[in-house]
């Protein structure tokens, strides 16, 4: 372990940022550590006394003096709150499926730290602080993927986040897969027994669905970026116009983003040798290639909308009851609300999804035209080989890319739009967030494959036009180093070859930012 100093993200609920999320997701245990800041720690400990202050008063309290969901009219004594309290937690892990990955854990445990944060919640600073020792030990609790509706919070995924607390459940270690409480053992760390209104309290928020959307809105960032380059690639390689990116045209229709995207393929382009320019017999490409920045454009407009969601959901305190403590009086108030609800969420993740499949489909629909040769014109040979019939070429990897398009448009189907109502009926609609995060999720594993052909297409075309242009023809600023990345990758197919390896090469060439990084422009 380095001997250089640690670097420490102090969270207090109100200032979490997604540089933050990703450095402690995708972080070693401790490097960078999380703490909570003196200020929150303050507000923590005075919500934890309000609890206390309920309790003593006799207070009717949901959560806290009640059961949940449809026993909110049951009334619990004094001495069975922290039996309750366990109780939740045991009761309420009932997920099923694979369980998420530590990237994704992690980031769930920060997000509900965060919120925890807030002052709101009445969690004891112990509570939290154990909570905070586990990210920092690198205790990975295992969470099944599968079992949040969405409303009431992620019940079922956060209960076994917060089983091995409690010496229960599973948790990884130091990459084993332990008994929860042997894992704290191994860690170094003391489980609890939670008090009155914890266990509510770290089960009932939308930390795992805000978890996934900023995951998986940094990656459709990149891979936004990522089909603007392969785009650029194709246009270059079924020797296409950038005119269609002329500023003129794009001022006339001030979509913001469709002019960014649009002046970003210009810079990709500048100074290539593989592009035309006016042609009086052919003034315009296919839709595929001329309107890149409106479609791809609009695909950045929901890329936005949800980085706007996600950024206020990280400093939102989203569980149920919520403490509000009178200053200077001391008197609590408890209210019951409806902040775990996930309806803003997985409508953006919907709307991300359905964003992200369009750059599949529209890039599948350039694999095709680089692929066949009555499309192109003739510009490039039949599935991209030379020896037609003896050789098939690239025909079946454009096969996949119409496969996992396809798998797409199913995908994109909302979930938000789905709800089955919960609990005796009292819970009778939820937004099924944790759904539109896992199809998300899948949905650019998808576009990251379709990419990756499309890259590995574009690259063959572009080496059949260098035999006509001659080797010493330049391609754009911005493509001829992502060409040079995906020829590290993939040979010239001059004869049939296995082209499994060579397609998962290049998605991890697209996955690591690798492509968007060798762009440099």
């Amino acid at each position: 372990m380095s001997d250089m100093p640690t670097e420490t993200i102090f969270i207090d609920g109100e200032r979490l940022t997604f540089d933050q999320v990703m450095a402690i997701a995708f972080g070693q245990p401790g490097h960078p550590r999380v703490a909570l800041s003196e200020p929150a720690q303050a507000r923590v400990t005075r919500a934890a006394q309000a609890v206390q202050h309920l309790l003593a008063k006799g207070t009717i309290a949901y959560g806290i003096t009640t059961g949940f969901g449809a026993f909110k009219d049951r009334i619990i004594s004094p001495d069975q709150v922290e039996q309750l309290q366990h109780n939740i937690v045991v009761s309420h892990a009932a997920g099923t499926g694979a369980p998420f990955d530590v990237p994704t854990t992690r980031a769930i445990m920060l997000i509900r730290a965060n919120t925890l944060a807030r002052g709101y919640s009445g969690v004891r600073l112990q509570t939290l602080q154990l909570l905070l020792d586990m990210i920092n030990a690198g205790v990975h609790p295992v969470v099944p993927e599968k079992g949040s509706l969405g409303a009431s919070g992620d019940l079922a995924p956060l209960a076994h986040l917060c089983l091995p607390m409690i010496g229960a459940g599973e948790a990884v270690w130091d990459g084993e897969c332990l008994p929860g409480a042997e894992a704290m053992a191994r860690a170094g760390l003391q489980t609890t027994r939670l008090a009155a209104k914890e266990g509510l309290a770290l089960t009932n928020g939308t930390a795992v669905m805000c978890a996934l959307g900023v995951l998986q809105t940094v990656r459709a960032e990149q891979l936004s970026q990522t089909a603007d380059i392969a785009g650029c690639l194709s246009l270059e390689a079924l020797q296409g116009t950038p005119l269609a990116f002329d500023e003129r045209i794009h001022r006339l229709r001030p979509f913001p983003r469709q002019q960014d995207c649009a002046a970003y393929l210009r810079r990709l382009l500048d100074g290539s040798e593989f592009t035309r320019g006016y042609d009086p017999t052919n003034v315009q490409d296919a839709y595929t290639l001329r309107c890149i920045p409106q479609v791809h454009g609009a695909a950045r407009d929901a890329i936005a909308y949800a980085r706007w969601v996600f950024e206020i959901e990280l400093n939102a305190v989203t569980d149920n009851p919520l403490l509000f403590v009178d200053d200077p009086s001391g008197d609590v108030t408890v209210l019951s609300g409806g902040n775990f609800h996930g309806e803003p969420l997985a409508i953006a993740m919907d709307y991300l999804g359905l964003a992200v499949a369009e750059l599949g489909n529209i890039a599948e629909r350039r694999i095709m035209r680089l692929t066949d040769e009555a499309s192109n014109t003739h510009v490039l040979p039949a599935f991209l080989t030379r020896e037609g019939g003896l050789n098939s070429g690239f025909m079946i990897v454009q096969y996949t890319a119409a496969a996992l398009a396809t798998e797409n448009k199913v995908l994109a189907h909302p979930a938000s739009v789905d709800t089955i109502p919960t609990s005796a009926n009292v819970e009778d609609h939820v937004s099924m967030g944790v759904t539109a995060g896992l199809k998300l999720r899948q949905i650019i594993d998808n576009v990251e494959r379709i990419l990756g052909i499309e890259l590995m297409c574009a690259a063959q075309g572009v080496d059949f036009r260098k035999q006509a242009l001659g080797p010493q023809a330049r391609l754009g600023a911005g493509t001829r180093g992502v060409y040079a990345l995906i020829r590290q990758c993939v040979p010239f197919i001059e004869q049939d070859a296995v082209m499994y390896p060579y397609i998962e090469a290049v998605r991890q060439k697209v996955a690591d930012g690798s492509v968007v990084s060798q762009a440099m422009v």
